[in-house]
């Protein structure tokens, strides 16, 4: 599916250009950020049309989410964490929570919240639930808190949560609501960067929600078959960063030494794009990271390393003008969105340690 078919994506992408940097350093246009991304659907592509969206399956979704972040990590974060969060519902043997909830995601009349980063390392064996739920009758009440929780709009949100359940009989995973009495947002936090993201921290207090809100009942079953979705997603915003700091660099050059000079390293990494790309796009799409979550770590790392050494290569073709304000804002905004991916859970080191320790001493 190619994201420039579906209508309204050239004039999106065209806004996108035009505020990339606002959305990057400042917070005065988070509120239309997601509105305009669905305006032009993307928060459908992947889903079926059965369902209200476009058409197409998770990969189409992170071809959709690495276009963005071509123009703008900022609206790139923001869409991997609401299409996450849509992937969940999808994933969910909760008919009913779907259907009442996927229209207004779609629309973008309310925004969506994977929650789950620190689940995805508590399934790696990195970190414990930060969340606990007790069992009330025919209620679940919750307490804990999420410390980075990205796309919580303040007009309204729903975010995902894992609890571990207070008698040890594991985990689940359920959905929470700006409106949830115990639920309290965070302002947002004070990011060096991509600080029109709604990013901010939840804190629970006797969050109370019935059984209607859980997107899944045994976390430990359902986390290893979204996780490669989780994962995948989340490359899409390493792919787009990485195709266009190649881009940018290509256009900064200009005498004969420049291009000998930069062609044969701007080729290889293109080159290895293309390469893990591809090999995400399949795994996604056969199913293989289910049994092999390592192989998505690798790939995860490898677009990381990819991504330094891309924008290393813009910098060096852009020269002394990356450190003038009047030619370097873009450049500047791509360095600070570069530094991101690394760290964004599960981080890089994070998933170096899981696939030390799975070597054999």
């Amino acid at each position: 599916m190619s994201v420039m078919a579906i209508p309204g994506t050239a004039a999106l992408f065209a806004w996108l250009e035009a505020h990339a940097v606002n959305l990057d350093s400042e917070a005065d246009l988070a509120a239309e950020l997601l509105p305009r991304l669905a305006a032009a659907s993307l928060p459908g592509v992947g889903v079926a049309e059965a369902l209200g969206g476009v058409g197409g399956d998770v990969t189409d979704g992170v071809k959709a989410i690495a276009a963005v972040s071509e123009r703008s990590l900022a609206a790139g974060f923001v869409l991997w964490g609401h299409r996450t969060y849509i992937e969940y519902l999808l994933q969910s043997p909760n008919a009913a929570l779907r259907e009442r909830l996927l229209p207004d995601l779609l629309a973008g009349r309310m925004a969506g919240a994977t929650g789950l980063s620190n689940a995805m390392k508590f399934l790696s064996g990195l970190a414990e639930l930060q969340v606990c739920a007790r069992t009330q009758g025919d209620r679940l009440t919750l307490d804990g808190k999420l410390p980075w929780v990205t796309n919580l709009r303040p007009q309204g949100f729903h975010v995902a949560v894992a609890a571990a359940r207070e008698n040890g009989e594991g985990a689940l995973v359920v959905s929470l609501s700006h409106e949830d009495p115990g639920l309290l947002r965070s302002a947002d936090l004070d990011l060096m960067a991509l600080r029109a993201s709604n990013t901010a921290a939840v804190a629970l207090s006797d969050a109370k929600i019935g059984a209607e809100r859980i997107i899944h009942p045994d976390a430990g079953a359902w986390l290893p078959m979204v996780r490669p979705a989780f994962l995948g997603l989340q490359c899409g915003m390493a792919i787009g960063l990485v195709r266009r700091a190649l881009a940018e660099a290509r256009l900064c050059l200009g005498t004969k030494r420049e291009r000998n000079a930069l062609a044969a390293p701007l080729g290889a990494l293109g080159a290895m794009l293309a390469e893990q790309e591809g090999a995400l796009l399949d795994g996604l799409r056969t199913g293989a990271f289910e049994g092999r979550p390592s192989a998505l770590f690798r790939i995860r790392i490898a677009l990381a390393d990819i991504l330094g050494h891309a924008v290393g290569l813009e910098l060096q073709a852009t020269g002394g003008r990356a450190y003038l304000r009047s030619h370097g804002a873009d450049f500047s905004r791509r360095w600070r969105e570069a530094a991101f991916i690394p760290i964004v859970t599960p981080s890089v080191l994070q998933l170096k340690e899981v696939l030390a320790a799975e070597q054999p001493a």
